[in-house]
């Protein structure tokens, strides 16, 4: 029997997928996690084999909780699965050593396969997604952009980013301008989407 934890924070998909893997005769969900800050305690608890972990969780992002509990308990595999496919999560997933990754619309009958497969101690990825990761470029951006960029992504305005970073509101600006033309973006929201879709923050 493989037990499963389950974290995801949309009660109503976790119901549904805690109900899928119920009807599978060798998988168990044994917990089930709304956070990501729960997801370790409850593995050290219920000693899963593998855990099912949504990227995009409050508290604790999913990836970080995978590499926190890889760490404490690495005879858990860890299955991430997101709604955004991006070349950028896949790396960021690996690197936290998860064993597989799955996009949400993926077929139901799939996460059942990979729950098996990643237990058996393979690696599970969508081969569209792999080949995206591998292609995946180099940031273009210099190293202070980036961290204007990731600052700004994170909600901060340019005065903040400024005092922050002991820059001048108007350089602040003059880089922002600078990342957005460099990623031929339209404006810096679609700068910030095209840098997470790249993986580069």
């Amino acid at each position: 029997m493989i037990r499963v934890l389950l974290a995801e924070d949309m009660h109503m998909i976790r119901g549904a997928l805690v109900a899928l893997l119920e009807l599978e005769p060798d998988i168990k969900v044994v917990a089930e996690a709304a956070t990501g800050d729960k997801i370790v305690p409850m593995a050290l608890e219920h000693a899963p084999d593998v855990a099912v972990i949504d990227i995009e969780l409050p508290g604790v992002d999913g990836l970080t909780a995978t590499a926190e509990l890889r760490r404490r308990l690495p005879r858990c595999r860890v299955l991430v699965v997101t709604s955004f496919g991006r070349p950028g999560n896949v790396r960021k997933a690996f690197a936290a050593q998860a064993s597989g990754f799955m996009v949400k619309d993926a077929p139901p009958d799939q996460l059942a396969d990979a729950i098996r497969r990643v237990a058996a101690g393979e690696r599970v990825i969508d081969p569209n997604l792999a080949l995206a990761a591998l292609e995946m470029v180099e940031s273009p951006l210099k190293p202070r952009e980036l961290e204007v960029l990731r600052r700004f992504s994170d909600g901060e305005d340019v005065e903040q980013i400024a005092e922050a970073l002991f820059l001048s509101v108007g350089t602040v600006r003059n880089y922002l301008t600078a990342i957005v033309a460099t990623l031929h973006a339209r404006n810096r929201l679609h700068a910030v989407r095209i840098a997470q879709d790249a993986g580069w923050l």
